[in-house]
């Protein structure tokens, strides 16, 4: 006969373990000797620890649900009633006692959460409605309509309250919704009758630009297409259909009128091509500092360089686009390394990859010791299990640590 603290097999490979309530059966035992009887219940024992030892975790550390929670429990307290395994049964009825308490806890705790968020969605949804029958009142269309649209947006991502409440919260939002489209069609409907007005005074100042174009009179007619074009912009705009042709046609004829102009004024293009070259200089030094390695030198660099360039004054019109482009380039590479900055430094980003990190390594490890200690008590089943489980974590760990990487740790 052989037995430890806990279990014992008789001369009849009867197996026992020991409890409070006395000594119960685990099974019976004929293929080697006792001790390797209680081994292999002693182990089966260990697989329980580590089990309840996971649930433990999961319910402490994860958004596991309290009818899971407690399904598991029930799983494990019946394994621990089966009497399968030699061990401290009573310490892991303990365990799982304690896990319900635990779990009832949680429980509580979550329901009260759910009243706290409801609380907070009444609070959230009644704030949402003053606003916009505050927004009802407004006269600025655009701003006030993005941000309406934008409160429904906010009021769908809320949870919903009770029927009554949720419904008599919705009726007064969507009045005040309601209310503002229809003064806004209103406003526009006037907006329509200035426009065509707009479109018939427009059209006159078009005839009298399109008559001065072939003028050889430049300072006074310059100064006139500078009166034309201030009466343009208070003449408002026209309909969508015709603003557009009719600002054609009146741009086209000042631009029929300054470009004669600007063949006599030779002397100008001259130093306007003078300054596109000393553009281009700056524009080639400001993209050696492209890419960028020292992200502080290279922005007081840039800004050096951009004050010089607002010094140097104007560029032909048809080299503008191109010679500020690259400029524009430089400016948006060096935004982008500040906010790719940002992101790698970001210290609470870095803290959970880290974390995470951290919490699957430790895994990994521990996944990796029991599957030594499995193979070395012979117990290959588990030992496979155990690797198939080490595969799909060691990819986690991989993957987490490919993100570690990205903010530079």
């Amino acid at each position: 006969m052989s037995s430890d603290p806990w279990g014992r097999v008789d001369e009849t490979g009867t197996v026992y373990v020991r409890t409070a309530e006395g000594e119960q059966v685990v099974g019976s035992w004929q293929a080697g000797s006792p001790d390797e009887a209680l081994a292999y219940f002693e182990r089966k024992y260990e697989g329980l620890v580590v089990e309840i030892g996971l649930l433990e975790r999961r319910v402490k550390t994860t958004d596991l649900s309290a009818k899971d929670a407690t399904a598991a429990i029930d799983h494990l307290r019946g394994q621990v009633e089966e009497h399968h395994a030699v061990g401290d049964l009573d310490a892991l009825r303990g365990r799982l006692d304690a896990l319900v308490a635990t779990v009832g806890t949680r429980r509580e705790e979550r329901k009260a959460q759910r009243a706290k968020q409801t609380d907070e969605a009444r609070v959230a949804k009644e704030a949402l409605v003053t606003e916009a029958e505050e927004l009802a009142k407004s006269d600025q269309w655009r701003s006030a309509g993005e941000r309406l649209r934008a409160l429904v947006d906010t009021w769908k991502d809320l949870p919903r309250l009770d029927r009554k409440s949720d419904d008599e919260l919705w009726h007064r939002f969507s009045h005040a919704r309601s209310a503002f489209s229809k003064r806004r069609k209103a406003h526009f409907a006037a907006l329509d009758a200035q426009r065509e007005d707009a479109r018939k005074a427009k059209e006159k100042l078009v005839a009298e630009a399109e008559s001065l174009s072939g003028s050889t009179d430049w300072a006074a007619t310059a100064a006139r297409y500078r009166d034309l074009m201030t009466d343009w912009k208070a003449a408002g705009r026209a309909q969508r259909e015709y603003e557009d042709d009719l600002w054609n046609r009146f741009r086209g004829a000042q631009d029929v009128f300054f470009a004669a102009r600007g063949e006599v004024f030779a002397e100008r293009d001259a130093e306007q091509t003078e300054n596109l070259k000393l553009k281009e200089e700056l524009a080639a030094e400001a993209e050696r500092l492209v890419p960028v390695r020292d992200l502080k030198t290279a922005r007081a660099a840039f800004r050096s360089l951009n004050e010089r360039w607002e010094a140097i004054g104007h560029v032909p019109r048809d080299a503008r686009p191109k010679v500020e482009g690259r400029m524009q380039a430089v400016e948006r590479a060096l935004q982008e390394t500040e906010e790719n900055e940002w992101r790698r430094t970001n210290p609470e980003a870095r803290a959970r990859a880290a974390g995470l990190t951290g919490q699957l390594q430790a895994a990994v490890d521990k996944l990796r010791g029991q599957i030594d200690t499995a193979r070395a008590a012979g117990n290959n089943s588990r030992a496979d299990k155990l690797s198939r489980e080490l595969e799909g974590r060691q990819a986690l760990l991989d993957q987490a640590l490919k993100g570690l990487e990205e903010f530079g740790g």
